[in-house]
């Protein structure tokens, strides 16, 4: 079986830096690609605990898997806790000689595994963790998965601005590995603008992003690139291709996920050693830095006034059966338009409510337009066949254009549109459909102007 070409990227690189980071990836990646697909088992492979102290009422436990090899790889997992496979991963980089620190911030202060409670932690604790790290005069990487990222630039950060004149130490820092990272304040209200958090724009340190594609943060990848390259971080990108976030802990994981899941730690390890090999420079991360209030956690899902320009973008979009649709064709109607994909359960969620409320107003003016986003005919049709069933009209955004045109941020995205054409509610996240207030305001607008 041929091999699938793998693919990392540098953003804003000189001719030259970008060869030679090219040329270490392959020769990286050709050395990964000799080990076999299996590893062997990773049951002889143990682990020791000990504790860190922060501050005088706070300390980290960590779970350490020793290595001999000249790297140490510190891992911060999801904002869901350590998952079995966190420890699977570490027991398989110790097996390859990188030796792994497993900690939990959440745990150490005593706060629920939550997103916002993610935002509340400070720099302290991976600041504390890097000090002793370099202590072991091994070359030191940084991991975190989904939330997890923002303890981890701060920590970096600070780190980085007390050891300002300690060359020779900040050598022994290698880089951040970023898995699916979730770097904005909060998915905004459709309309409304999204705001990176502060430490995005402040740190200034050779990063990798791993990034499934099957996710709303892989349209976001270059407005996350630039965004970390603000204060000079030095970004690579590699895209996992057919993979949603979480893919190796998700209970409903899809066989591709599973096998991605097998070899995660190969690319972990490919990410470390790129890393460790770069050459180092000065590191001058923002000195000031002004934290925004932590994300509200989850809010109620319900259909809200539109707050952005009401005009919406062109959306000329071709069909399952090929032929195209636009949007401008359905005025006279009310609209709701739906950005939707097969592999977002939100999205599956939501669609039979969305098929029902079709049903109630069939003999109105009123259509529902479901947007798919950069999947395949074949997918979609084998979705609708087998798994929900809907009348409604289904366009394809084969390049997610109309996504970036239309300002999507998150999975499922609805907006709704008057008989004029103007976007007047919109919402992201599944809803009821046929809800009574949505029904409600379906029937307003249907009424509008109507003599």
């Amino acid at each position: 079986m041929r091999r699938a070409r793998q693919k990392i990227y540098m953003f804003k690189k000189s001719k030259i830096q970008c060869l030679l980071t090219a040329f270490l990836a392959i020769c990286l990646i050709s050395a990964n690609s000799m080990l076999i697909a299996g590893t062997s088992s990773t049951e002889d492979i143990s682990s020791e605990s000990f504790a860190l102290s922060i501050n005088n009422e706070t300390e980290i436990n960590i779970e350490k898997f020793p290595a001999t090899g000249k790297t140490l790889f510190i891992w911060q997992p999801h904002e869901r806790g350590i998952q079995k496979i966190d420890q699977q991963l570490a027991r398989q980089l110790a097996q390859h000689n990188i030796e792994v620190w497993l900690v939990d911030l959440l745990e150490a202060y005593f706060l629920p595994n939550t997103a916002s409670n993610m935002d509340r932690l400070s720099g302290e604790g991976f600041k504390k963790l890097i000090t002793a790290a370099v202590a072991t005069r091994k070359k030191v990487v940084i991991g975190g998965s989904g939330r997890g990222a923002i303890p981890v630039l701060r920590g970096v950060r600070d780190w980085q601005l007390a050891n300002t004149n300690q060359n020779k130490i900040l050598t022994q820092f290698s880089g951040v590995v970023l898995l699916s990272p979730k770097l904005f304040v909060e998915t905004p209200e459709p309309g409304t603008a999204a705001r990176f958090m502060p430490i995005v724009k402040a740190t200034d340190a050779p990063i990798y992003i791993l990034q499934p594609n099957k996710s709303p943060w892989f349209w976001k990848l270059k407005q996350t690139s630039d965004a970390l390259q603000t204060s000079g971080s030095d970004i690579y990108t590699k895209v996992l291709p057919g993979l949603r976030d979480r893919f190796y802990f998700r209970p409903d994981a899809f066989e591709r996920e599973q096998q991605a899941t097998a070899v995660l730690w190969k690319e972990l390890k490919l990410a470390t050693q790129l890393l460790t090999v770069q050459k180092s420079r000065t590191h001058n991360p923002a000195t000031k830095l002004t934290e925004t209030s932590a994300s509200r956690g989850k809010q109620e899902r319900k259909l809200q006034t539109f707050k952005g320009d009401p005009n919406p973008p062109p959306l000329d979009l071709a069909q399952l059966n090929g032929k195209i649709l636009k949007l401008d064709s359905l005025k006279g109607q009310v609209v709701l338009v739906n950005f939707w994909a097969t592999w977002c359960p939100p999205c599956v969620h939501e669609m039979p409510s969305m098929q029902r409320l079709s049903d109630k107003f069939k003999n109105e003016s009123f259509t529902i337009l479901g947007v798919n986003m950069a999947e395949t005919n074949a997918e979609v049709e084998k979705f609708l066949t087998t798994r929900v069933k809907v009348d409604f009209p289904i366009v394809m955004d084969k390049d997610g254009q109309a996504l970036k045109d239309w300002r999507v941020f998150a999975f499922p995205t609805s907006y709704v549109l008057d008989k004029q054409g103007k976007i007047r509610y919109a919402l992201f996240g599944s809803v009821e459909w046929d809800n009574p207030d949505i029904v409600a305001k379906i029937q307003q607008l249907i009424e509008e102007n109507q003599h």
